[in-house]
């Protein structure tokens, strides 16, 4: 155990958790990850994360009258499992080496300044794996070019929206139709005998599996508020991917058999 100032420490723990919760992290881990991290300094930590919010408490375990509460919003970033791996590795290596709260802030910086691998490299694997599925699922090899095609164009008008600040449901939603309408072009320029797969899977860039996966865990692990409200925004933005998807359908009006 170690000395630290609570003022400190609580704004430490609260950026930290709020690096892991926006990357992708579940709220279990996140919860276990900085409660370690307060227990190596000798205070108890208790937390409450909300879909919007998280609050902190940070308590002297000898002097309950010393303590800091926290309440901040959070937004989410793209996921990182890097940045995840390495920042629960963070809190067992503060708990292991016996580090003190600058070292620890140090090597939290570090991790938060990483460089992070180039836009551009993970499109173009995002749109490789696209017409992989693509083919996994039935398409014939015609099929896959188109939905990579797709994929990049669908994938780039997601980041100019996003970077614009439009609303998430409305670029999904634009998103999927744009994806979906270059699909069903391609398939009339390239001729290929599975439209219907390459249409629909030329928008499953936009499904958001990893937060899906989490709120199933949120629940398993009784933090079921915040996972419900994980799994209902999720809901929301599939059913938003439906409507861009079943407006080219109509439009095109090709028909979805598996």
């Amino acid at each position: 155990m170690r000395n630290a100032d609570i003022q400190e420490l609580t704004e430490f723990l609260m950026d930290y958790a709020i690096s892991m919760l926006s990357v992708g992290t579940y709220t279990a881990r996140v919860i276990k990850c900085t409660t370690r991290i307060g227990k190596v300094f000798g205070y108890e930590v208790h937390i409450s994360i909300f879909s919007r919010n998280i609050t902190i408490s940070v308590f002297a375990q000898k002097d309950y009258s010393l303590q800091r509460t926290y309440v901040r919003t959070y937004t989410e970033s793209p996921i990182n499992f890097d940045n995840i791996s390495l920042l629960s590795a963070l809190s067992w290596h503060a708990y292991d080496e016996k580090i003190t709260l600058k070292q620890l802030k140090k090597l939290y910086n570090k991790i938060i300044h990483k460089k992070r691998y180039s836009y551009f490299n993970t499109l173009i694997l995002s749109c490789f794996a696209n017409a992989a599925f693509c083919r996994l699922f039935g398409g014939d090899l015609e099929s896959m070019p188109i939905v990579f095609i797709a994929t990049f164009v669908g994938s780039n008008l997601r980041k100019i929206l996003m970077m614009i600040n439009f609303d998430i449901r409305f670029v999904f939603a634009l998103c999927a139709f744009v994806a979906s309408m270059v699909a069903y072009i391609g398939t009339n320029i390239i001729i290929s005998k599975t439209p219907d797969v390459a249409i629909g899977t030329s928008v499953l860039f936009l499904i958001p599996g990893v937060y899906l996966i989490n709120s199933v865990i949120d629940i398993l692990d009784g933090h079921s508020l915040i996972g419900i409200s994980r799994a209902i925004s999720m809901l929301i933005l599939i059913s938003c991917i439906a409507i861009g998807l079943y407006i080219t359908l109509s439009i095109t009006g090709i028909r979805m058999e598996y």
